[in-house]
């Protein structure tokens, strides 16, 4: 399965957006992460629909928009309008989860549920067969530059067991405080998709950032 990298504009220079993301693809990113906020579900704000269609403008890489909303059910539909290609929400704030999943799914978007470091796996038992990734929070969500929090590896390790054991399909996507010097065992734990963003736009070099990380997990 291939290894796939979602660099996090949350941590972007937003004045020089376009480029910067220009950046990140001739790093060899394969996806750009967009983390919506709206200072309720998080305590921070972020943006909504109108920055994802900007950055479906800017780029020809898949957009990945993950909603730390409350009531995201009333908003999935704008953000797949606005063209975002994965839409996850989290399990912490929808109450009819499969019933939002299959909405996601109907609109043509590959569809996905997050857990904070905290939520046990044991929340996702009858939703792993229909939902095409699991995003797994290694930080507190609500702001950037925070610090992977080490027991997300183990439960990294146990989402992957459970996916083998029951010979499922979805992708394991994991979000906070990834770098280089974490990268690799993130990866051994089974993660596919890594979602960083420090790591990326606030380096030097982004182009040089991003080639490092994917260098990393493409060594695995």
């Amino acid at each position: 399965m291939k290894k796939l990298l979602a660099p996090s504009i949350l941590s972007a220079d937003f004045s020089n957006l376009s480029q910067q993301i220009r950046y990140a693809e001739m790093g060899g990113a394969d996806l750009i992460h967009c983390d919506v906020m709206d200072g309720h579900f998080v305590p921070n704000i972020s943006f909504g629909p109108l920055v994802v269609d900007a950055v479906k403008r800017s780029t020809s890489l898949p957009v990945d928009a993950h909603l730390m909303i409350e009531s995201p059910e009333k908003y999935i539909e704008q953000f797949a309008q606005a063209g975002a290609d994965f839409i996850s929400v989290h399990v912490e704030e929808v109450v009819h989860l499969d019933r939002v999943v299959n909405m996601i799914k109907e609109l043509n978007v590959k569809a996905g549920v997050v857990l904070n470091p905290a939520t046990p796996l044991t929340v996702l038992d009858n939703v792993l067969s229909i939902v095409d990734f699991v995003l797994l929070m290694s930080v507190n969500p609500g702001f950037g530059g925070q610090s992977f929090i080490g027991y997300t590896l183990e439960k990294i390790k146990a989402l992957d067991k459970i996916r083998q054991e029951r010979n499922l399909n979805f992708l394991i996507e994991v979000d906070g405080g990834i770098d280089e010097n974490n990268i690799s065992n993130i990866s051994d734990a089974g993660c596919d998709i890594f979602v960083a963003g420090s790591a990326v736009f606030k380096a030097d070099n982004i182009v040089e950032a991003v080639t490092k990380l994917r260098n990393k997990i493409l060594s695995e």
